[in-house]
């Protein structure tokens, strides 16, 4: 966008564990003005339904300059988190472009064509006529270093309650990252996206609908599968007052509002525990 790479799900976990992300909106910096945004719009400049804070514009600057120097995605990850200090190493799940599309027929004139996930999510809110997902530069992506070897080296993995299809699942299409998964000896324990059939936030349901998986934690829960079968879970956690059974996996309630973050560790806490490791 803009001539810059955007990488929406890396900066948000940077500035959520460096201290800088806007608590409101729950992406973009705190304190952010937009005056290049309302230049670009003086300008005329496309597209209008989607902008850059003046302070996230920067990072954009840096990754993009980078990559045109020839760095590879991974070790300006690395470079950015310099600045921000989360406190966590934070991987991309591969070096090479890879972009999510959505088939949609147009609203304008009734024609099938594939927009970005962006133009879908942002500027349509999900709500056109919408046939399939595209994974585009996944069939030859491979993962970044140190993903698979994070994965196989790990005491657990948690695999966080974000969209199955287009922020969890978009990982999954990476070459090596599913068979990390289902080989490594930790366990493998999911958070359920969705409470009492909605989605903690976002759009989940709409895209779950696209692939005809319905909004419950249970559905969600096998589209990923148990690892003893041919999926990806060990265990699965759900809200409580919700229900799952699903085959070759460990099902535990707790509460999984992330209202403040004691709730959320005490969620991580919670996942751990299921998976047989304690702190």
């Amino acid at each position: 966008m803009f001539g810059v790479r955007i990488c929406p799900d890396l900066d948000t976990c940077m500035y959520t564990l460096g201290g800088g992300i806007d608590p409101e909106r729950g992406w973009g910096h705190k304190n952010e003005t937009w005056n290049a945004k309302e230049e670009l719009a003086a300008y005329g400049v496309q597209p209008d339904w989607f902008g850059l804070g003046d302070r996230d514009l920067a990072t954009h600057l840096v990754r993009t300059q980078m990559l045109r120097a020839g760095y590879p995605l991974s070790d300006i990850t690395e470079a950015l988190c310099r600045r921000w200090s989360p406190g966590a190493r934070l991987l991309p799940a591969s070096d090479d472009r890879c972009e999510t599309h959505v088939v949609i027929t147009d609203p304008d004139d009734g024609e099938k064509r594939a927009v970005h996930f962006q133009e879908w999510w942002v500027r349509h809110r999900a709500q056109v006529p919408t046939d399939s997902f595209a994974f585009v530069g996944a069939d030859t992506a491979t993962a970044a270093p140190g993903v698979t070897d994070a994965i196989e080296n790990a005491d657990v993995v948690l695999i966080a309650p974000s969209n199955p299809v287009v922020s969890v699942g978009a990982i999954l299409n990476i070459g090596g990252i599913r068979a990390a998964l289902r080989s490594t000896k930790a366990p493998v324990i999911g958070y359920s996206p969705i409470i009492a059939g909605k989605p903690l936030r976002g759009m989940a349901d709409a895209c779950l609908s696209v692939i005809g998986v319905p909004s419950t934690s249970e559905a969600v829960g096998n589209y990923y599968g148990a690892r003893s079968s041919t999926g990806i879970l060990d265990g699965w956690l759900i809200h409580e007052g919700d229900h799952a059974e699903i085959d070759g996996v460990k099902v535990k309630a707790v509460p999984l509002l992330m209202t403040e973050p004691a709730v959320t560790a005490e969620m991580v806490r919670a996942g751990m525990e299921l998976g047989g490791v304690t702190l």
